[in-house]
C-alpha cells in the first residue's frame, strides 16, 4: 500500500515538471540562488583582499545578498502567478461564453502540464455537451414531425366519421328509427371521447418535445372562465350539476388564453366526472400583490389519499376510481400548461367532501 502511494506521489511530481513554464520557474529560482551565492563569494573575497576587511565584517554583507535573492525570487514568482491568473481568467471567460450560448468557445490548451490537461478535459466536456444537444435537437425534430403526421392522419378519419354519424342521425330521425338513433348517439359520444383523448395526447407530446409556443397577452379572466362554463354547460345541465363562477369582472391575466382555458377546462371536466346530480363546481379567481389565483372546487366524491400524490402522473389510474372514461392525460396536461406559465398547481381533497385545485400564476407582463 505504501509503495503504491509512493509511486503515485513520484508520478505527480513528474507530471508537474512536464509543464514548460514550471520548469522555467524552477530554473530561474535556481539561477538566482546560484548567482547570489557566487556573487556573495566574490564580494566577500574582494572585501577581504582589496578593502582589508576581516572575515566577520565581510560576512556582514551576506544579509544584503540574501535580501537580493529573496526579492528576485518574489519577483519571479509574482510574474509566474500573474501569468497563471491570466490563464485562469481567460478560461473563465471562455466557459461563460459557452454557457451563454457560444457553442464554439474553447480554452486554449496547446501546452503540457496539469492545468492545460484540465483545460483539455473541459473542452472535451463542451464537445460532448454539444453532441448531446445536437442529438436532442434531432430527436425533438423527429418527434415534432411525428406529431404533425399523427395529427394529420387522425383528424381526417375522425372528421369523416363525425360527418357520417351526423348523416345517420338525420336519416334515423326522418325514418323514426329509435334503435339506430340510440346507437348513433352513443357512437357520437365515443367519437368525441376519441377526439378529446387524441388531442390531449398530442398536446402533451408537444410540451415534451418543446415545440409548443405560448402566445401570451393580457386576457380578461371572466371571459376565459365564461368560455369554460359554456363548454360544459350542456353536460352539466343533463347531469343535474351546476358550475358557478365567482371573481372580479375587471381582472386580467397575462397568459396564452387557449392553453389556460384548456387547463381549467380539464380540471372542470375532472370535477364533472367525480360529482353526482345536485353537486356543484365553483370556479373562483382572485389577485394578490404578487400572484393571481384560480380555484376550482367541487363537493363530489373526493380523491383517495393514496392517489393524491399521483394524480398528475400520465396514464395514472386509481384502483379506487369509478371513472372508466379517462386515461389520465387531462390533469398532467393542465400541470404542464400552468408550469409553462411559470405557475404552480396544488390540490387538496377529502373523501366524500370534494376536491380543490388551486392554480397560482405570478403577476408579470414579461413572462
Amino acid at each position: 500500500m505504501f509503495v503504491g502511494f509512493k509511486r503515485e506521489e513520484d508520478e505527480t511530481k513528474m507530471r508537474v515538471l512536464t509543464n514548460h513554464k514550471i520548469k522555467i520557474l524552477f530554473l530561474r529560482i535556481t539561477f538566482c540562488i546560484l548567482a547570489a551565492a557566487l556573487l556573495s563569494a566574490i564580494v566577500t573575497f574582494w572585501c577581504q583582499e582589496k578593502m582589508n576587511l576581516g572575515l566577520g565584517k565581510a560576512a556582514a554583507l551576506l544579509p544584503v545578498g540574501i535580501l537580493i535573492v529573496g526579492i528576485s525570487v518574489l519577483a519571479i514568482c509574482y510574474g509566474y502567478f500573474k501569468e497563471q491568473d491570466k490563464l485562469m481568467e481567460d478560461a473563465v471567460v471562455k466557459i461563460r461564453q459557452f454557457i451563454s450560448g457560444d457553442r464554439e468557445a474553447r480554452i486554449e490548451c496547446d501546452e503540457e502540464g496539469e492545468l492545460f490537461r484540465l483545460f483539455h478535459e473541459v473542452n472535451s466536456m463542451a464537445a460532448i455537451l454539444n453532441a448531446k444537444a445536437d442529438n436532442e435537437g434531432k430527436s425533438r425534430k423527429f418527434l415534432q414531425n411525428t406529431i404533425s403526421d399523427v395529427s394529420h392522419q387522425l383528424k381526417t378519419p375522425l372528421a369523416a366519421l363525425n360527418i357520417y354519424n351526423g348523416i345517420l342521425q338525420a336519416e334515423a330521425e326522418a325514418a323514426d328509427l329509435e334503435t339506430v338513433k340510440e346507437f348513433t348517439d352513443l357512437s357520437e359520444k365515443e367519437l368525441d371521447r376519441i377526439e378529446t383523448l387524441v388531442q390531449n395526447f398530442l398536446n402533451v407530446a408537444k410540451f415534451d418535445a418543446g415545440t409548443m409556443v405560448l402566445e401570451k397577452r393580457s386576457e380578461n379572466i371572466l371571459d376565459m372562465m365564461t368560455d369554460v362554463k359554456k363548454q360544459f354547460l350542456f353536460r352539466a345541465g343533463q347531469e343535474g350539476k351546476e358550475i358557478v363562477l365567482s371573481g372580479s369582472e375587471a381582472v386580467s391575466l397575462y397568459c396564452d388564453r387557449s392553453w389556460v382555458t384548456e387547463a381549467v377546462g380539464n380540471i372542470v371536466k375532472n370535477a364533472l366526472d367525480h360529482t353526482k346530480a345536485g353537486d356543484c363546481i365553483w370556479v373562483k379567481w382572485s389577485m394578490s400583490v404578487s400572484a393571481f389565483r384560480i380555484t376550482i372546487k367541487d363537493n363530489g366524491s373526493g380523491i383517495h389519499p393514496e392517489d393524491l400524490y399521483h394524480i398528475f402522473k400520465r396514464f395514472y389510474r386509481s384502483r379506487y376510481s369509478k371513472d372508466t372514461q379517462g386515461i389520465g392525460l387531462g390533469l398532467p396536461l393542465a400541470k404542464s400548461v400552468v408550469e409553462a406559465h411559470n405557475g404552480t398547481i396544488e390540490v387538496a381533497s377529502r373523501l366524500g367532501e370534494g376536491t380543490t385545485f388551486v392554480l397560482n400564476f405570478m403577476i408579470t407582463t414579461k413572462l
